[in-house]
């Protein structure tokens, strides 16, 4: 028998239930929101076609009908019932393991008291997420010209669940590391684990505006509902991988500045000839790392509580990192904006950042031409 999980999705914005209820799109967005507060969860889709050497799976995306912003402005106890809903609907169509998307995953106790409420094993996707997020931002590293030991790099929502794991994770390979966040104490607490485990001495910061433009790599994974990082925050030739969901770096970053490079964290290849029956947005055959986690469990059949809280350990990522490769799992190239990078226009980023690092020091270039 095939594993079999569900997996629960929302929309960002209000203007995305559109994209299941096409009648929704002209009206207002007071009415959307009235209405989607009150709605139940439906069934959006059902996933057929996952295949590795091992085992085969299918799930269903299950919505429940809340934006992030409401996620975050409702209630929290009114939007956990709405999120545990839409979990038992999920376990009615059969799931035995259950992914919660984008918000549902940090509202509240980052989904303990969810799995509390339901019978089938729950899990954030957290671990893959890191995972995955960490080798793109690292290729991306490489493909810039940053050398790993040598380049400053910066975790946004460092005091986060991901965010903490991620800094972790870099402190074993990098030299130079920036904590930014909200909260100076949990910041400060964070380092003096780093310095205890890899002996790296990382830098706090709560000032985005003083402790971005330093940073030659960032991985952004903040929960912040507007956009965090603007065109005037990013240094030449930076590269910065966005793994939050809405995402941390403003759309005219695209629009204005064409010598850094920015990727989407934690795009996965599924195997097989996998069919989502639902747009959200992605080439076919990919999705998003926290929903691949659900499917790698599934496909192993270990339907139990897996990523939850805010503790992620390192040891969790490690695991089902090795659980991905053994299944097939694998990123799915760069990608930047919802739309997949192509060599060219990579290639085309870092030519553009050092022509600007050339006409910014002409003197230099000069003298180690000469």
């Amino acid at each position: 028998m095939p594993g079999q999980f569900g997996f629960i999705i929302h929309p960002l914005e209000i203007r995305d239930v559109a994209r299941k209820f096409g009648f929704t799109r002209h009206l207002p967005e007071s009415w959307l929101e009235f209405a989607t507060r009150w709605a139940p969860p439906v069934k959006a889709s059902h996933i057929t076609g996952i295949q590795s050497d091992y085992n085969s799976a299918e799930g269903w995306f299950v919505a429940c009908p809340l934006s992030s912003r409401q996620m975050v402005t409702l209630p929290e106890d009114l939007v956990l019932k709405k999120i545990i809903a839409a979990g038992r609907m999920a376990e009615r169509l059969g799931a035995k393991i259950i992914g919660l998307g984008a918000f549902t995953s940090v509202v509240g106790d980052a989904g303990i008291t969810i799995a509390k409420a339901l019978d089938a094993a729950v899990t954030t996707g957290n671990a893959y997420t890191v995972a995955t997020a960490l080798e793109s931002a690292l290729l991306g590293a490489r493909i810039m010209g940053h050398d790993i030991k040598t380049a400053e790099f910066a975790v946004l929502g460092a005091t986060g669940s991901i965010g903490q794991a991620c800094a972790r994770i870099l402190a074993r390979d990098v030299r130079h590391l920036t904590l930014i966040g909200r909260s100076q104490p949990r910041l400060e607490a964070l380092a003096a684990r780093l310095r205890e485990e890899t002996g790296l001495v990382a830098d706090v910061s709560t000032d985005l505006d003083a402790a971005l433009p330093r940073a030659d790599v960032i991985v952004a994974v903040s929960s912040a509902v507007e956009a965090l990082i603007q065109p005037h925050h990013l240094k030449v030739g930076a590269v910065v991988c966005d793994v939050a969901r809405p995402r941390d770096v403003s759309r005219q970053v695209a629009e204005q500045r064409d010598d850094v490079l920015v990727l989407e964290g934690g795009v996965v290849e599924v195997p097989g000839p996998v069919e989502f029956n639902f747009d959200f947005g992605f080439p076919p055959r990919t999705c998003m790392a926290c929903m691949a986690e659900t499917m790698i469990l599934a496909l192993e059949e270990r339907y139990e509580d897996y990523t939850l809280g805010r503790d992620l350990t390192v040891e969790r990522i490690d695991e089902i990192s090795a659980l991905a490769r053994k299944h097939g799992f694998k990123v799915a190239g760069l990608r930047s904006f919802e739309r997949g990078l192509t060599d060219q226009e990579i290639e085309a980023v870092k030519r553009r950042a050092q022509e600007k690092r050339q006409a910014a020091s002409p003197g230099r270039e000069r003298l180690q031409i000469g």
